[in-house]
């Protein structure tokens, strides 16, 4: 099947309410330029310098989204053009974000990462360090980010109950969060489910999915 009708038929079997990332990291330019044929304009990798040479030569109006763990060195590197950071795990990070949006003298939207896999591995806030940071004064006083939603990943498992608990989990905690508002904080996104889980990731409430293998393939390129 071609990358074009492995979007479309993707893209139509998502609710309206659900925004499609095309996960394109380590994918040729030729594969992304199929996919924006076919109408995509939402694509995520997970490496800055990558992305970057990507934006350099695709069209202005695709919309980047990192969604790999970053690195606070590396934030200036994607800084005039980054559309939305998946991961953001830290007020430090966040701080750079706004340091950096700032010199280009704009505001970056920005997701927080919520830890709710088993895995020790994955990154991300548990409830008390979210709280924490968006109830901190220095928080409110980034006025070149916005926070706008919840990003989490859930354990790699064939355990579909445990899936469906932890994005249950990130739902609780998201609804919770929309109360909460701020001049930087306006929570409208949550961001989970990759190509092995989004249709649980939806059912729980997912407004934004990650995938990417169903798109483009498995073979890796770069």
């Amino acid at each position: 099947m071609s990358i074009k009708q492995s979007l479309l038929e993707i893209k139509n079997s998502l609710p309206e309410t659900v925004t499609l990332v095309a996960v394109s990291k380590t994918k040729p330019v030729s594969d992304l330029e199929e996919a924006y044929a076919a109408g995509q304009r939402i694509f995520g990798e997970n490496k800055i310098q990558e992305m970057t040479q990507k934006w350099e030569v695709l069209p202005k109006d695709i919309q980047w989204h990192m969604i790999g763990h970053v690195q606070t060195n590396k934030v200036k590197y994607m800084a005039e053009y980054v559309s939305l950071i998946h991961g953001v795990d830290s007020l430090k990070l966040l701080k750079e974000i706004n340091k950096q949006a700032k010199k280009h003298n704009r505001v970056i939207n920005c997701l927080l990462q919520m830890h709710i896999a088993e895995e020790s591995t994955k990154f991300g806030l548990d409830l008390e360090e979210l709280n924490s940071l968006v109830s901190s004064d220095v928080f409110k006083t980034l006025e070149n980010i916005k926070v706008v939603g919840l990003m989490g990943m859930a354990t790699f498992t064939d355990n579909q109950n445990q899936v469906k608990k932890e994005f249950g989990t990130l739902k609780e905690v998201f609804s919770s969060l929309q109360s909460t508002k701020s001049t930087n904080l306006d929570v409208k996104i949550l961001s989970m489910g990759m190509s092995g889980d989004y249709k649980i990731a939806i059912d729980q409430g997912s407004t934004m999915v990650r995938i990417g293998s169903s798109i483009f393939g498995s073979r890796n390129y770069i």
